[in-house]
């Protein structure tokens, strides 16, 4: 490949991933790839204890972390979940595939809402600043 080639290339991959470091991150550090829905991107994973680790290294990068289990501190996964917004508008509504979910969304307070087997459970959060934990037990 001519040289010239070669750095321009180089270039562009190294701006694309400057502009969208997720989007690299999601490609190389074994998590799975974001996913934008509603007013806010996220990520659900933690299946498999390398990409826990990844997920969980991963937490203090986005605003919201939310963590599903039993009861028994077992994970849980395929937990639906809604969050709304102080108005009460959905800002974002998923599945969760894995027991770990970051969250991007924009400073504000939000309620979260999970359901698992016929159990709801919600929280209220503020994100502002470091990164806000809902943990979730069923």
């Amino acid at each position: 490949m001519h040289a010239s080639l070669r750095n321009l290339l180089r270039g562009a991959v190294l701006c694309t991933c400057a502009a969208a470091p997720w989007l690299a991150q999601a490609q190389t550090d074994g998590m799975p790839a974001m996913k934008v829905q509603d007013a806010g991107r996220y990520v659900c994973g933690g299946v498999g204890s390398d990409e826990s680790l990844a997920m969980r290294a991963a937490m203090k990068e986005h605003p919201l972390a939310l963590l599903f289990a039993r009861a028994s501190g077992a994970y849980l996964a395929d937990v639906d979940v809604m969050v709304r917004d102080s108005k009460g508008g959905t800002a974002l509504s998923m599945r969760a595939s894995g027991p770990i979910c970051l969250v991007d969304l924009p400073a504000g307070r939000y309620t979260v809402e999970a359901a698992s087997e016929g159990v709801t459970k919600s929280q209220v959060v503020v994100l502002e600043g470091a990164t806000k934990t809902a943990d979730f037990r069923f």
